[in-house]
C-alpha cells in the first residue's frame, strides 16, 4: 500500500485521526514531529507528550531550528524514505509537496476550531492558544516558504483529498479517510 500522508495546519486534528487511521489498517504511524523530536534528542533536549512545542524548551529548540534549515531538510529526507518504502501513515507539514508518491490528506480547519481543540488538550485559554496559532501559522508558512518555496495550507495541489474537520469529530474524520484510502487502494 502507498503511503498515507496527512498534512494541515496545527492544532487541526491530524495525530488523532493519524493514529485512527494506522490502527484501523494496522499500519506504522510516525509524523515530522517524531522525527523533530528524535533530533532534539540528538541536540540534548528531552522532548515529552505532543504538546512539547508548546513549552519554553520546544520553543527554544524551534528558535534554535529556525537558524537552519538543515534541521527541517533531514527531517523531510528520514520522511521521503519511510514514504517510499509505503505501508506507513505519515504526518507532515511538508511532505505532500516534496514527495511523488503516497496518498495525500489535507485536513483543513479554521483557526477559532483549532484553538478550542487545542486549549482542550493542552489545558490552556483559548484566548492563549489562538495567540499560539497566529504565531505557528505565520512562521509554519513563512519556514515552507523560504526552504522549498511551498505556499503552506494555501496550495492544496497536491492532495487527493481535503476534508473539513471544524464540524466533525476524529473518528468521523477519520472513517472519511479510511474509506477514500480502501476505495483507491483496489
Amino acid at each position: 500500500m502507498d503511503a498515507i500522508i496527512m498534512s494541515g495546519m496545527p492544532a487541526v486534528g491530524k495525530t488523532t485521526v493519524s493514529r485512527r487511521v494506522s490502527s484501523a489498517l494496522g499500519l506504522p504511524l510516525v509524523g515530522g514531529g517524531d522525527v523533530l523530536k528524535e533530533m532534539a534528542v540528538e541536540e540534548g533536549y528531552a522532548p515529552g507528550g505532543d504538546d512539547w512545542w508548546d513549552t519554553a524548551d520546544g520553543m527554544r529548540f524551534l528558535n534554535e531550528r529556525k537558524a537552519s534549515s538543515g534541521f527541517d531538510k533531514e527531517v523531510d529526507s528520514r520522511l521521503l524514505d519511510k514514504a517510499k518504502a509505503g505501508d506507513i501513515v505519515i504526518t507532515s507539514y511538508p511532505l505532500p509537496w516534496l514527495s511523488s508518491r503516497g496518498m495525500k490528506v489535507w485536513l483543513s480547519g479554521g483557526q477559532s476550531c483549532r484553538a478550542r481543540r487545542m486549549a482542550k488538550r493542552d489545558g490552556m485559554t483559548v484566548g492563549q492558544c489562538l495567540e499560539v496559532l497566529s504565531v505557528r501559522d505565520s512562521e509554519n508558512y513563512a519556514l515552507y516558504k523560504k526552504i522549498y518555496g511551498i505556499e503552506f495550507g494555501k496550495d492544496l495541489s497536491p492532495f487527493d483529498l481535503s476534508v473539513d474537520t471544524d464540524s466533525i469529530g476524529g473518528s468521523r474524520v477519520a472513517e472519511i479517510v479510511l474509506k477514500y484510502v480502501k476505495g483507491r487502494a483496489r
